[in-house]
């Protein structure tokens, strides 16, 4: 069967699949929607409450279904897996969330193999790599949101910080979603002038401790919303619209997803971790290596030392 492009599949209703189902049905990037949950009734819920905001919105069909509803979307969504509990890192959850992941994705696999399969759930860089592997799927197809929405914070904050539109502001969190993540302070810019310089234009001089707090409170983001709302689901939700817009337009957009490193420059292979990467129609283009200094390399590589532990404990030779 050939792949609707406008047909997107999202696996797991939670917080984080609802509220990226509503991202999506309010972007207007598909025309289907089918929403596949392990309690029908929490996806047929779902769905429906939705579909009532249609008539503000545009046509589009969006419903409860099985995985045989999955064969022609051109997009598959997995939000699926427990949640992180206040004082449970993402890698607590990892023995949980493979174990779902085992059930998953080879339904996935049995009824849809040309689709690009989008890793959402925690630790994502894990589950990413699981999903490869349990999938099947070429490694440019499967890949996770990764820093997309860490990234978004540390320029939220340095707009904060600067008082300057935070879409001026160029700067990546790259390696783990999670306690090893590193800000890649030294290709950091706004609008093309060398962040430091522009801090000291905005009248900012002491850069070691604003980039400390900064990268500090980006790390922590979740652990706050999650002790005062129990969970994080609206900036995530916004992380996946905006990775499905670059799939569908094919716009080769550069974004710090979560893919299988097969890396040259940095030496890092073997583990699915975020670094730049071109997005379009086909999953992962290529890899954007950014400048990186000498420390940040090295944590770098310490991140992937990290991921490289938790995938041989958890997966094994899988």
């Amino acid at each position: 069967m050939s792949l609707n492009v406008r047909k997107a599949a999202i696996v797991g209703c939670g917080f984080v699949g609802s509220a990226s189902a509503f991202a999506l049905m309010n972007s207007g990037l598909f025309s289907e929607i089918v929403l596949i949950d392990a309690d029908m009734n929490k996806a047929e819920g779902e769905a429906l409450d939705i579909s009532h905001g249609l008539p503000f919105a545009r046509p589009m069909k969006i419903y409860a279904g099985d995985y045989s509803d999955i064969s022609d979307a051109y997009v598959v969504i997995v939000t699926a897996g427990a949640g992180q509990k206040p004082g449970e890192t993402r890698l607590d959850l990892v023995k949980k969330n493979v174990g779902i992941f085992k059930s998953i994705i080879p339904q996935i696999a049995q009824y849809n193999k040309e689709g690009i399969l989008l890793i959402v759930a925690n630790p994502v860089d894990i589950l990413t790599y699981a999903a490869v592997k349990l999938s099947g799927f070429p490694e440019n197809r499967v890949f996770g949101s990764g820093t997309v929405l860490d990234t978004a914070r540390l320029k939220y904050l340095l707009g904060e910080h600067l008082a300057v539109d935070n879409r001026s502001v160029h700067a990546f969190i790259i390696g783990e979603h999670g306690d090893s993540e590193i800000a890649a302070w030294s290709s950091a810019n706004v609008s093309g002038i060398p962040l430091n310089n522009f801090c000291e234009m905005r009248g900012h001089f002491h850069h070691e401790a604003a980039m400390q707090r900064i990268a500090e409170s980006v790390k922590n983001s979740a652990y706050e919303i999650i002790e005062k709302k129990r969970a994080t689901y609206y900036g995530i939700a916004m992380s996946v619209k905006r990775i499905c817009e670059a799939i569908v337009r094919d716009e080769k957009s550069i974004m710090p997803v979560s893919c299988i490193q097969n890396d040259e420059v940095y030496g890092i292979n073997g583990v699915a971790l975020s670094m730049p990467a071109i997005v379009g129609k086909n999953g992962v283009e290529t890899g954007v290596p950014i400048e990186l200094s000498r420390e940040e390399q090295k944590a770098l590589r310490e991140s992937a030392d990290t991921l490289r532990a938790v995938i041989a404990d958890v997966l094994g030779d899988e």
